[in-house]
Order: structure tokens, then sequence, then C-alpha cells
């Protein structure tokens, strides 16, 4: 693990040239030209998951080959999008990524996630699920722990406000439904989308999850409050227990 005290900015710089003897031009000069190339010419498509976090640590690590430190952030976590996800202390765990990386890569990631949050803003959220569903992943899919998330809809199901009610362990989120109900009140939400993450990755929804939702939906119908999904998201994907007809 790479400490405060090893920066990343001046640590790994270039060994000086020998007395009368030019510099050698770095190899990975040439490297970054031609990945930067191949992205404007061929878009981010053409590039492999560890090239993409490439031109991510260029301005970190502007006189070091970023490439096996890319290869070796997508060995510990598995994907590009799981790289985004991870907690920064975990990053800080691959050998030469310290603080200054990490942060660099949460702030793309929350670049990210914010950029997703705003094709739902100000929309019909049930006309934008695709949509929906990309945010929702986005923000929750590579959580470490469960986080339970509410989506408040207006009467015209327009997206009042986002937040996240409870946050638990890896494997439960304690769910109160009278504070679901209190806060859509509060917010004057004539409905409401429910969202939690499986940090395990499977979202198969549990039996706990479908009697919770059901809860959920008792209390807030005879409050003219509708329950219109709840969404489990995971790394492999989403289950909808409306979709599912578990609701």
């Amino acid at each position: 693990m790479t400490g405060a005290s090893d920066d990343e900015r001046g640590f790994f710089a270039e060994m000086p040239a020998a007395a009368g003897k030019p510099a050698a031009k770095p190899h990975y000069h040439g490297h970054r030209k031609r990945l930067r190339d191949r992205f404007a010419q061929n878009g981010p498509g053409a590039l492999a998951d560890y090239e993409l976090l490439e031109p991510m640590l260029f301005r970190v690590f502007p006189r070091r080959d970023t490439k096996q430190l890319s290869k070796a952030l997508i060995g510990r976590f598995g994907s590009f999008a799981e790289v985004m996800g991870a907690p920064q202390r975990l990053l800080q765990e691959v050998d030469g990524i310290g603080e200054t990386a990490a942060l660099e890569i949460k702030v793309v990631a929350a670049a990210a996630e914010r950029m997703a949050k705003g094709t739902i803003a100000d929309r019909q959220v049930l006309s934008s699920w695709a949509e929906v569903i990309t945010y929702c992943r986005a923000a929750m899919a590579f959580e470490p722990r469960e986080q339970f998330r509410i989506l408040f809809l207006d009467k015209k199901n327009v997206l009042i406000a986002d937040e996240v009610q409870q946050v638990g362990t890896v494997d439960h989120t304690p769910v109160y439904p009278r504070e679901v109900v209190r806060r859509a009140l509060e917010l004057s939400a004539t409905a409401v989308v429910l969202v939690h993450n499986h940090p395990s990755g499977d979202p198969t929804p549990s039996r706990a999850d479908i009697e919770m939702t059901k809860t959920i939906i008792d209390t807030a119908k005879p409050l003219g409050i509708t329950v219109h999904d709840h969404v489990i998201v995971g790394k492999s994907g989403h289950a909808s227990l409306k979709g599912l007809q578990l609701i």
C-alpha cells in the first residue's frame, strides 16, 4: 500500500541523464499519443478497460508508464466499472496507487454518477426507465455495503428527491416502512420507487426483500402514495420486483 509519503507526482520522476548525453525520450510518450489518437478517432469502444483507465492517471503520473498500474487495478477489481465503484481505501491498496491517484479515480466516478442523475432530473421517471436504471447502477451497484434508496415522485411522476435512507452491512439494510411514508408525506410525494443494492453482485430478490416491499405498499396505499417498483441492483445487472410480478 502506498502511503502519503510516496508522492506520485515526484517519487517516480525519471533519473537525470548522464552528463553530456541527451535524455532519452521515455517510451511511454509515444504510447500516450497513440492511445489518445485511438480514442479521438474511434471512441471509447476501441479501448480495453485498462486503456480507458490510463488517461485518468496521466495527470497524476506525468513521468511514469501507467499501463501496468491500470492493468493492476483491473486485475484487483475485475472491470472498469468495478474500479470506478471501489472505495478509495481499497484503491490505495493497489501497489503504486496513492491518495492522489485514488482521488482522481473517484472524481471521475462522481462525475459519471452526476451525469447519469442529470438524465432523469425534471423528467417523468416511468418514461425514462432505462436512464433510471443506468443512474441507480452507477450510484449503487458497486457499493461495498447495502444501501436503501428512494426516488420520490410528484403526481406527474417527475423526480422530487433522491435520497439514501439507510446504509447497512454487506447483506442487510434495516428499512422502516413508517419512515419511508413519513418522508414521502414531508416531500408531498404521491409515488416512490424503492432501490437497493446487493454487494454480492446477484440482484435476485430475497424473501425478506419481497415482504418488506409489500409492507411498505400496504403502509403507503391508504395515504395515497403509490410504490411503482422496487429495483435491486448488483454488479451483474438488476431485478425489478414489479417486472418479476412479485408485487
